[in-house]
């Protein structure tokens, strides 16, 4: 299945007019799209299922506990397929069934190993000072992030592990958060605030053959090699913010085989 990714569009303040790309039979927006929710609008229509994972910044300023129903019902008015803790299995041009799980994966700040996530979730506070979000009526900390991260995982780890059973062929994970610090941004490398864009989910990736995400405003494509001689491809295909370049050189029609 050639499935067209976009990510970290940020059409809240970026001019960005989508296109769907040819040959493509899915879209898959996994998150950062807009935060505020109007330019979702953009994708109405969209000639391919369209499979919408949200990300951070599609809480900002809102109230976390109510925010992810509100824009479940949003997305699926428009059409889409929420994949916020929820799979599906949909057939390719080729016949081959590929299931799609999908959520958030909020960051947990254990990338660096448990004795750093304090200093990680420190450095972490800075990020949700700028979302303004609040949950249980309190500021949608680093704290109560970990909390939803640890609840992202528990229920990924859980869907993947999942057997087939003859109801698909492969499995394509789709996150906004990284799972490996492989997916690090360059520019910024190893240091505690990375933790708030990749989590330490290395192990969940034999479990998947294709692992989209964004979050990370640069672009990745690379290979994890297994034990058992499988592989697992990591993409990542977000835009960023043209005020820092970081759009130069991306590619909004390019096709990503699952």
């Amino acid at each position: 299945m050639k499935l067209q990714l976009f990510s970290d569009l940020h059409l809240e303040s970026e001019t960005f007019h989508p296109q769907p790309a040819p040959g493509a039979e899915a879209l898959v927006l996994a998150g950062d799209i807009d935060s505020s929710w109007a330019g979702l609008a953009r994708f109405a229509g969209w000639p391919v299922p369209v499979l919408f994972t949200p990300g951070n910044h599609e809480f900002d300023g809102r109230v976390v506990d109510t925010a992810a129903g509100e824009l479940r019902a949003r997305t699926e008015a428009l059409g889409f397929i929420w994949l916020e803790r929820r799979t599906v299995v949909l057939a390719g041009a080729d016949g081959r069934r590929i299931r799609f799980a999908g959520t958030v994966r909020w960051c947990d700040f254990d990338l660096f190993g448990q004795a750093q996530r304090p200093r990680a979730q420190r450095a972490g506070m800075y990020f949700q000072r700028v979302m303004q979000a609040t949950q249980h009526g309190q500021p949608f900390d680093a704290t109560a992030v970990r909390t939803e991260a640890l609840a992202c995982r528990a229920w990924l780890a859980e869907a993947l592990a999942e057997p087939a059973e003859g109801r698909w062929d492969t499995t394509v994970a789709i996150t906004h958060f990284a799972p490996s610090l492989l997916s690090a941004d360059p520019r910024y490398g190893r240091q505690p605030g990375t933790a708030s864009f990749c989590n330490a989910d290395d192990d969940l990736l034999p479990r998947a053959s294709l692992w989209l995400h964004g979050h990370l405003h640069c672009r990745h494509d690379y290979r994890v090699a297994h034990a058992d001689g499988s592989s697992t491809r990591v993409v990542c295909q977000a835009r960023g913010l043209a005020a820092k370049e970081e759009h130069l050189g991306w590619d909004p029609l390019r096709l990503i085989e699952a």
